[in-house]
């Protein structure tokens, strides 16, 4: 298959806006290797990344877009936020935000080796709470398949880094509580559990995950593990917060 073309095509629809149906028949991946060759064109389009995303962490949101379990897509730098920064909603398709816990690395984790999850949980700095707004070049992105999802790095799109969690590691993250407000209200709520079974485990699946790929964490990324409770949704003038109890909130103002 042209996996330049299949690039092209996903990284015109994120330019301009106007959502695929599917990538044509010629230029379709069929399974994860080929599907992750598309994510990789396009990244060479849209410019650095600066970590990784886990989508369908949850049995719901598997269930939701009819896929067997997580996959990974890349976070890339012209969409990242600090938390304060507005963020642009205006061209958000899927219109939805997540409470997301997230890892930054502090040394490389190279493919190869099986790390088990206390060499993984050792080569994190820090963890921090987040907010991601997924989005996804195609119209219906609920049926759209794993191989398209992949191929569009996971349905990647605006992510705000929120403060760290010290002690993160005596933390019990399956138990804690987040909760997500939408304009001063209560939307959802969910714990880390949500997150296949603890944002840990996340973590150390992605690792096993991308070195199937050929690809790694390195010192300096982060991961964001999915959402813990039911997405929100946004438009411009929203106001969204976390809330995770004693870890904090993290909050972003949409424009």
């Amino acid at each position: 298959m042209n996996e330049d073309r299949a690039a092209a095509l996903l990284w015109e629809a994120w330019q301009s806006g106007h959502r695929l149906k599917a990538l044509p028949d010629d230029v379709r991946p069929s399974g994860a290797a080929e599907a992750m060759a598309v994510q990789d064109k396009l990244a060479e389009l849209v410019g650095p990344h600066y970590g990784w995303k886990i989508a369908a962490t949850t049995p719901l949101g598997q269930a939701h877009i009819g896929v067997d379990g997580p996959f990974p897509g890349r976070l890339f730098t012209r969409f990242r936020h600090d938390e304060g920064e507005p963020v642009p909603a205006d061209s958000l398709t899927m219109a939805v935000a997540e409470a997301e816990f997230a890892f930054r690395m502090r040394e490389d984790l190279v493919p190869g080796k099986d790390y088990s999850l206390d060499e993984v949980l050792d080569a994190v700095d820090s963890m921090f709470l987040a907010l991601e707004m997924p989005d996804s070049r195609y119209f219906d992105y609920v049926t759209a398949g794993f191989e398209h999802l992949l191929a569009d790095a996971a349905c990647s799109s605006r992510f705000v880094v929120g403060r760290d969690v010290p002690g993160w590691r005596e933390i019990d993250l399956p138990a804690q509580e987040v909760v997500l407000h939408l304009d001063g209200a209560e939307f959802a709520r969910g714990t880390g559990a949500q997150v296949l079974g603890d944002p840990r485990v996340a973590l150390h699946w992605l690792v096993g995950d991308l070195h199937g790929y050929g690809h790694a964490l390195r010192a300096g990324d982060v991961v964001t593990t999915g959402t813990a409770t039911k997405p929100c949704p946004t438009a411009p003038g929203a106001y969204v917060v976390a809330d995770f109890g004693d870890l904090g909130k993290v909050e972003a103002t949409f424009v």
